[in-house]
């Protein structure tokens, strides 16, 4: 089986290209959707991430509400620090989990949805990478017209991530998301063709 790691910074178009090559057969396995599960009430990270940042962090239900967590631990590295090391070896056990269910089930192409791929070393479970990329400017914009974040916010997000040019160096495919949602669409089409 093939593993395509599919990555791309904050607003950048990630997840709407993994929705396409999922439209196209590829079995996604979603890096985000499995930490918001282990985020959930008697999941596995629900008592450490409550433990290490507080009640504070709990919606009016007892779940951990994710845009309080972010208001910590975004501009503040050693808060990131800390969710990270809780939650990065969580995700990273239960993605090689379902990757490995997969190709027992002798799924032909997998695509690993990680938006932190080369931060968390993921790569390393990837036969290629493919990085899904628009422009600063262009992240700021979608950041604010999707969460109403300010350019302050938001930069301070996508400055948590790695620089987008350490990403192209290091990704294997790279599509750049700044046109019309059919152009990037072919683009990831095309990729796919390649792979299958």
């Amino acid at each position: 089986m093939k593993v395509i790691g599919l990555t791309g910074g904050i607003a950048s178009g990630k997840s709407t290209a993994s929705a396409y090559l999922k439209e196209l057969g590829a079995h996604v396995v979603d890096a985000d959707a499995i930490s918001r599960g282990l985020m959930e009430p008697g999941a596995r990270g629900y008592e450490e991430v409550v433990r290490a940042f507080g009640d504070g962090i709990l919606d009016a239900q007892g779940g951990i509400d994710r845009r309080r967590l972010g208001a910590l631990v975004f501009g503040n590295r050693e808060r990131r620090r800390t969710l990270d090391a809780l939650m990065h070896p969580l995700v990273i056990a239960e993605a090689e989990r379902r990757i490995r269910q997969l190709r027992q089930q002798g799924a032909a192409v997998c695509v690993l949805d990680v938006p932190l791929l080369f931060e968390t070393g993921m790569e390393r479970l990837c036969d290629e990478t493919w990085l899904v990329y628009v422009s600063r400017q262009e992240q700021i914009r979608r950041i604010y017209l999707r969460d109403g974040l300010d350019a302050q916010a938001a930069a301070a997000r996508i400055d948590s991530q790695m620089p987008l040019a350490e990403k192209l160096r290091r990704a294997d495919k790279a599509v750049d998301a700044s046109g019309t949602i059919e152009e990037t669409r072919e683009k990831l089409r095309r990729l796919w063709e390649e792979v299958r």
